[in-house]
């Protein structure tokens, strides 16, 4: 049985992955569908590793006009790639808030008796500028205690006069951005995703208990590139 936050023992440590998708108004038709066939791709993909199959537990985070979670964390045997819609506005506040909180509640810190969960990686796409209040839960994010940190890939869809690099940049760690927004470049990010997962999940079983021990990012696809 994994260990949860009220205590336990545990078999095995766990690479929490979170996916903050948006699925506001603007991501509609053909690009929704493209994250829809990208989720499973993912899914796919990881079942086939036997390594993903033992450490990755993953969550999805949508935000429209409203935040909600879909998915708690969850081990990857266990997902289930739901269908999006896409409709409304873009709440990366109310987004980047929840995720703040599911950090706090769902993913294990160390303790003296136990070793917790792997550092977390979240992948965040957007394809717009918030339409709510941002700048609080960004900054709650980066100020996150050393203990509780977490590593943020944020992925913008569009040229500079639809996504605000500045945004991303006090929000990720890693900033890609896709400025010729398409069907297959969305699919080929959940095949980057997949992939950056898998070499995160190897190098942390290989790094002998060393929590913030996680792969480097391979280059992203062709036509996406990177900020910092």
């Amino acid at each position: 049985m994994f260990d949860s936050p009220s205590g336990g023992e545990s078999q095995s440590r766990r690479l929490p992955i979170y996916l903050l998708l948006d699925t506001s108004g603007s991501m509609s038709g053909a690009n929704i569908q493209a994250v829809n066939v990208g989720v499973r791709m993912l899914y796919d993909e990881l079942m086939k590793d036997p390594m993903a199959i033992e450490t990755v537990f993953i969550s999805l985070i949508t935000f429209d006009s409203e935040v909600k979670q879909l998915m708690p964390l969850t081990p990857i045997t266990q997902f289930t790639p739901p269908q999006l819609k896409a409709y409304g506005g873009t709440s990366l506040g109310g987004a980047l808030k929840m995720l703040n909180d599911k950090l706090d509640t769902e993913v294990i810190s160390n303790a003296p008796d136990r070793k917790g969960d792997y550092k977390p990686l979240i992948f965040l796409m957007t394809d717009g500028r918030p339409t709510d209040t941002w700048e609080p839960a960004a900054n709650t994010i980066r100020s996150r205690p050393k203990q509780k940190v977490a590593t943020i890939i944020a992925l913008g869809c569009g040229g500079a006069g639809v996504v605000d690099e500045n945004i991303l940049r006090r929000v990720a760690d890693h900033v890609l951005l896709m400025e010729n927004v398409s069907a297959d470049q969305i699919t080929q990010f959940f095949k980057w995703v997949s992939q950056s997962v898998s070499t995160a999940s190897k190098s942390a079983q290989m790094a002998a208990g060393d929590q913030e021990a996680v792969a480097e990012l391979s280059a992203p696809p062709e036509g996406i590139k990177i900020i910092i």
